[in-house]
């Protein structure tokens, strides 16, 4: 055969194959059904202890978010890091905090961590969020509420894959006056709408707020027909603590028995709904005072701060119901998967640590606590009961710091109403919403550029119910925030907290019996908990997570930080220096006053 003709058989047969080839692909998509992909709403409550949620032993008022429960899955076994930058960079990329840019809460980290690897304070360049891959695959993606991932440009919601977006950069602000700074450890509040500085209202209450603007969202683009991806980040029950009126009223004398009582209410009911065994007890923490010993002007302040915390959940939970509702309106809900959990344990600072800002910015009068120009904290006692029947609150590694609640509502549950006790992860949620998308995990490149792999596992099988555990038994899993440190393995823990909560120690307990961690287990099974610890190692080393200083704690390294990285570049040394001495002065009046 001539050159020539060899050329044209070669172009005819490769011309045929290709037509075969696509003649398959029609006949094999024209039989195959179209996939209906899900609308995904994920809510972020903030500062919610495990039992806050009514579906989860406690008594404040959650109708929509329980009957979500009701129609899904409760995760009783679900972690997150204990403070909200952290956990929110989880839950964007899956991938863990320290290799994500996010070693530790910007404010709270110790000055020779910040820049190192791992320790950027916000999101770096090596990871990819859910939404941008979810906005690849076609979904619309929205965000409104709190972001805490990062406010450089490339870290904004409109370069992290999100259509639109209204969203606070910061920690936290104040509830009824969004230009209001919670803590003066900034210039001012940044809120953001499309990668643009925002314009915000003069007032609002910030849980209606997100959810109108969520609405706003999803209903000018009602008529597209791709899914969609709904984020809110609420800044409820995060410091100052604030509620519309009608709400604090319906708690009032709710919690005249103070938080010891309250503890053991919400044990007994977590152990009714079958989230924690009957063997569970509890332990009293160092920093819960007696209630019984507190005067009765002080008892009526702190019941009206727990009044108004519940007031704040219940408030969320109500706007949470209008999203919901909308979805039911419009025929949306049947095919929208709802996830809902806390950033972290309940807030247990001490609300005498805030008493300088307060007296500048905020009033604490007993009758008024709640309304715009207050600030509720609920305090350690308070966080005690949030938490039970868990130990430790935010900032710790305990349980009650990094366990909160965790449901998932919607098409892949195939059994409603169920309890789920494998140990999960927040890393584990965008490979789950990845795989309930049919979107393939990006692996360790993304538009050509190299990035960290998933971390996380996929939780679809639990809700399908062909697997009762992602991870094997012998498989560890290693924590660390602000030198309070976990692994998990199985059903053991291996633990060290800081003081005031713990000893620097590790300790070691099995969580499927005691998941209140107060019988410790290291002299018993010695060889678990030295190879725990080899375990942990492994995982400080590879996540090149740093030492904290001696001396270190979260609380007393933001106030440092607010003097070098604000008071001081804004003020001067001088003009600081004052400043703090009249905080001083503030501090010492305002507790002398309290004690007479």
């Amino acid at each position: 055969m001539r050159p020539i003709d060899r050329a044209i058989a070669a172009f005819l047969s490769s011309t045929l194959a290709v037509l075969g080839c696509s003649a398959a692909y029609a006949g094999s998509a024209a039989s195959a059904a179209p996939v209906q992909r899900p609308n995904i709403v994920v809510l972020v409550a903030d500062d919610w202890g495990f039992s806050d949620l009514g579906a989860f032993g406690g008594e404040i008022s959650t109708p929509n978010l329980d009957a979500l429960a009701q129609r899904g899955m409760r995760f009783s076994n679900f972690h997150v890091a204990a403070s909200c930058s952290p956990t929110r960079s989880m839950l964007l990329t899956g991938v863990d905090n320290h290799r994500n840019g996010v070693g530790n809460l910007r404010e709270a980290m110790p000055t020779d961590h910040l820049g190192k690897p791992g320790y950027q304070g916000s999101l770096n360049h090596n990871v990819v969020t859910v939404a941008s891959l979810l906005q690849d695959s076609g979904y619309r993606t929205y965000v409104a509420g709190k972001w805490n991932v990062g406010s450089e440009p490339y870290n904004l919601p409109n370069r992290r894959g999100f259509d639109k977006s209204i969203v606070q950069g910061d920690t936290g602000s104040d509830n009824w006056e969004p230009a209001k700074q919670y803590l003066p450890h900034l210039p001012q509040v940044y809120w953001f709408e499309d990668g643009q500085p925002a314009k915000m209202p003069a007032e609002f209450y910030s849980s209606e707020y997100f959810v109108d603007r969520m609405l706003g969202y999803i209903d000018a683009d009602s008529r597209k027909q791709q899914p969609f991806f709904a984020y809110v980040g609420f800044q409820a029950n995060h410091v100052p603590v604030q509620a519309p009126q009608s709400f604090i009223d319906k708690y009032k004398g709710r919690y005249r028995e103070g938080w010891t009582v309250l503890r053991q209410q919400r044990l007994a009911k977590a152990i009714a709904l079958g989230l924690v065994p009957a063997s569970t007890r509890l332990t009293t923490m160092s920093t819960t005072g007696d209630w019984n010993a507190l005067s009765e002007k002080d008892r009526l302040h702190m019941e009206r701060e727990m009044e108004v915390y519940a007031a704040m959940a219940e408030a969320m939970d109500f706007h949470v119901g209008r999203l919901v509702n909308r979805l039911k309106e419009t025929g949306q809900y049947e095919n929208t998967v709802f996830v809902f959990l806390s950033d972290n344990g309940a807030e247990g600072s001490d609300y005498h640590e805030a008493q300088p800002w307060l007296a500048f910015q905020y009033k604490q009068d007993t009758e008024t606590l709640g309304a715009k120009g207050t600030y509720g904290i609920p305090g350690p006692g308070w966080a005690s009961a949030s938490a039970s029947p868990l130990y430790t609150y935010k900032f710790w590694s305990g349980e009650g710091g990094i366990r909160t609640p965790m449901l998932i509502s919607g098409p892949p549950v195939r059994q409603s109403n169920q309890v789920q006790h494998a140990l999960t992860h927040v890393t584990d949620i965008t490979p789950t919403l990845l795989e309930l998308a049919h979107v393939p995990a990006p692996g360790l490149s993304y538009q050509g550029a190299a990035i960290e792999a998933l971390t996380g596992k996929s939780l679809l099988p639990l809700l399908q119910g062909s697997a009762q555990a992602v991870r094997g038994a012998d498989q560890p899993l290693g924590y660390e925030l602000s030198g309070n440190a976990a692994l998990f393995r199985g059903s053991l823990k291996l633990v060290r907290n800081m003081q005031p909560l713990g000893d620097g120690q590790w300790h070691l307990y099995d969580l499927s019996a005691d998941p209140g961690e107060t019988l410790d287990l290291r002299e018993r099974v010695p060889q678990e908990f030295q190879s725990m610890q080899a375990d942990y190692a492994k995982y400080e080393k590879a996540n090149q997570v740093l030492p904290v200083p001696d001396g270190y704690s979260p609380q007393k390294q933001v106030f440092i930080n607010s003097i070098s990285r604000y008071w001081i570049p804004v003020f001067g040394k001088q003009a600081a220096a004052v400043l703090l001495a009249l905080f001083g002065l503030v501090v010492w009046w305002r507790l002398r006053r309290r004690r007479a």
